[in-house]
C-alpha cells in the first residue's frame, strides 16, 4: 500500500471512530455501566409508564402546568387550554402569539410568550399582559408563588423577578456567577419561601439561588449516567415535586426523578421513542402523576408509576 493510500485509510478510520464516540456520548440510552474497578452496574429500568395521551388538536404544544386543584393547562402556538384532572376540556383562550411556558399555582394562570407575560383568570379570560421587558428577550420559563412571578430570559441570560402587579423587583444573573445558556433551554421555579431553582445548562446543573442571585446549593454533573446531565443544555426542563425534582433532557431525551439531596432516585422514561433533539416540558404538582408535553408530536403524555 502506498503512502498516500495509507494516509487516506488512517483518516477514514479516525473519522469513523470520532463519529462513533460522538454518537455514543450524545445518543445512547443509559444501560449497564462499568465502574473504575471493573464492576458492572445493573441497568436502570423505567419505573413509570404512560397511562394516558392527549392530543388537543389546537396546534403545536410547547408547555404544560398543573395546579393544586388538579387542573391541567397546556399551551402552544397562540393558545392556552385548561382541562380537568381526567383531561376533559374546560376552556381555550386564543393568545395571538406562541406560548413558551405556563405556571398555575392557584386560580391565576401565568403564560409566557417570547417577550411578555400573560395573566389569565381561572375561567380563561385574559386579565393583563406585562412587558416587553428586556431587548432581545427570549422568555423560556415562567414561575410564580404567593409573592412573586419570575421568568427566565435565555436571550439576556437573566431571571427577572416581578411582584404580583408586574413591577420589576430583582434581576438575577447580572451580578455574581453568570448563567451559561448555549441555546434557548433555560428553566426556573420559585419555592414557597421565595428561593429560586434555576437551570444553568452550560454547566450541566440546577442551582438554588436567593433573590439576590447568590448560589446557595446546586446539583448535577456532566455525564450520561442516571443523575448526570449529558451534552449541551441539560437539564432542559424540570419541575419541583415533594422531596425533589423531575428533570427532562435533550440528546438522550429521558425523564428522571432526583431527590432533594441531588441524588438520582428513579427513572421515569428512557426507553421511549421521543425525538432526542426535542426535550419535553414537564409538570407535577404532587409527584404522583407526571405530565409531559412533547413539542415534536404535540401530545400530552401522562405518566404513572408502574
Amino acid at each position: 500500500m502506498g503512502k498516500k493510500s495509507t494516509i487516506i485509510l488512517i483518516i477514514a478510520i479516525t473519522v469513523v471512530l470520532a463519529g462513533y464516540i460522538i454518537l455514543d456520548m450524545t445518543g445512547r440510552k443509559p444501560g449497564n455501566e462499568v465502574t473504575s474497578d471493573g464492576t458492572e452496574q445493573p441497568e436502570v429500568v423505567d419505573q413509570w409508564a404512560v397511562s394516558n395521551v392527549l392530543e388537543p388538536g389546537l396546534g403545536k404544544l410547547s408547555a404544560v402546568s398543573n395546579s393544586a386543584s388538579g387542573r391541567v393547562y397546556v399551551g402552544g402556538d397562540s393558545f392556552v387550554a385548561a382541562y380537568t384532572p381526567d383531561l376533559q376540556h374546560i376552556w381555550t383562550l386564543s393568545t395571538g402569539k406562541p406560548v413558551t411556558a405556563l405556571s398555575s399555582p392557584g386560580d391565576t394562570v401565568y403564560a409566557s410568550t417570547l417577550e411578555t407575560i400573560l395573566v389569565i383568570s381561572g375561567d380563561g379570560r385574559l386579565i393583563s399582559e406585562w412587558g416587553p421587558f428586556e431587548d432581545e428577550a427570549i422568555i423560556t420559563s415562567v414561575t410564580s408563588n404567593e409573592n412573586y412571578v419570575a421568568f427566565a430570559d435565555a436571550g439576556n441570560r437573566l431571571v427577572i423577578v416581578l411582584d404580583k402587579a408586574g413591577s420589576l423587583r430583582k434581576l438575577v444573573g447580572n451580578t455574581g456567577e453568570a448563567f451559561i445558556i448555549p441555546s434557548p433551554h433555560f428553566d426556573v421555579a420559585l419555592t414557597e419561601d421565595d428561593l429560586l431553582f434555576v437551570t444553568n445548562p452550560g454547566n450541566s446543573r440546577v442551582e438554588k439561588r436567593n433573590l439576590e442571585g447568590t448560589i446557595i446549593w446546586q446539583f448535577g454533573d456532566p455525564g450520561i449516567k442516571p443523575g448526570e446531565f449529558s451534552g449541551c443544555c441539560n437539564p432542559s426542563n424540570f419541575a419541583l415535586i415533594p422531596g425533589g425534582f423531575v428533570t427532562a433532557e435533550k440528546g438522550i431525551n429521558r425523564l428522571e426523578i432526583i431527590d432533594s439531596d441531588g441524588e438520582f432516585r428513579e427513572m421515569v422514561s428512557s426507553d421511549n421513542n421521543f425525538r432526542p433533539s426535542i426535550p419535553l416540558d414537564v409538570a407535577s404538582n404532587d409527584g404522583s402523576i407526571i405530565y409531559a408535553v412533547n413539542p415534536a408530536d404535540s401530545k400530552l403524555y401522562v405518566f404513572n408509576r408502574k
